[in-house]
């Protein structure tokens, strides 16, 4: 089962990240171009909220029930997880990655409601930038890339 959920959630990564690359270029594409927020833009951003909200999801059923790595490591490891360097590993995917990925997935969400909430098209560019944009680096900043291929 944890194998199952683990290559979901390593497919899903490639999607959440091609989904949040074609947003940003879309992005910075209208904001320099003055180009109206189109149709394609609003659903390009949808689809990125609900892949990284799908993720966090799968994810969380890795951390609380599955994983090693996750909520197990906390309650076997207790504080000395975040203060002994040997458990650098456990901590790095048991605190740091959930997380970062929680924020950055917050990030997201914010801007695709901004954007909702917004009549102007530059306005609606500059906030999935910004907001799509600081949520892709965090997650991009918090992947164990080691454990991924």
């Amino acid at each position: 089962m944890y194998e199952i959920f683990q290559l979901i959630h390593k497919a899903l990564f490639f999607v959440v990240m091609l989904l949040g690359l074609a947003v940003l270029v879309r992005a910075a594409m209208g904001l320099s171009g003055k180009m109206v927020f189109a149709e394609t833009d609003r659903k390009l951003g949808l689809f990125f909220l609900i892949s990284n909200h799908t993720q966090l999801l799968i994810g969380l059923v890795l951390y609380l029930f599955l994983s090693p790595f996750g909520l197990k490591a906390i309650q076997d490891f207790g504080s000395d997880l975040v203060t002994n360097p040997e458990y650098k590993v456990y901590r790095k995917i048991a605190v740091e990655h959930v997380t970062t990925n929680i924020i950055a997935i917050i990030l997201i969400t914010i801007g695709y409601s901004k954007n909702k909430k917004t009549i102007d098209s530059a306005v609606k560019h500059k906030n999935a930038l910004i907001f799509y944009g600081l949520g892709l680096v965090l997650l991009l900043s918090r992947i164990p890339w080691d454990k991924l291929f």
